[in-house]
């Protein structure tokens, strides 16, 4: 049964942190918000316009056909940077979703930048 409490509150930590992130932070067209989110299996990235309510782009690990670590979101990451690029989006705000800023997180926003996209 502790194990239970214990990601539950696991789970409503990361749900406080991330209420807290999106309230400083706002997408537009020029400047979408980045977010991201990872489960046990896959790992989700898309970029949003929260001003008109719109998906400006999106990727996921489970369409590629890859498991969430680190090498994988590399991968992850090249191919929304080309889908970003594409689009004319240089720029990107970072919404962590909560998850603290390590791991493939951390391994998702370094590919970014090294593909050319500003965080």
């Amino acid at each position: 049964m502790s194990r239970i409490k214990d990601l539950a509150k696991k789970n409503s930590l990361r749900l406080r942190r991330k209420r807290r992130i999106r309230g400083k932070i706002s997408g537009t067209s020029e400047l979408p918000r980045l977010t991201v989110f990872k489960s046990n299996k896959y790992f989700y990235a898309q970029a949003i316009d929260d001003v008109a309510g719109n998906t400006l782009a999106s990727v996921d690990s489970r369409a590629m056909k890859l498991t969430v670590n680190k090498e994988n979101v590399v991968q992850v990451a090249a191919k929304l940077a080309e889908n970003l690029k594409a689009k004319n989006i240089e720029t990107v705000v970072l919404d962590r979703n909560g998850y603290l800023y390590h791991g493939v997180v951390a391994a998702f926003a370094d590919a970014l930048r090294d593909n050319g996209i500003k965080l």
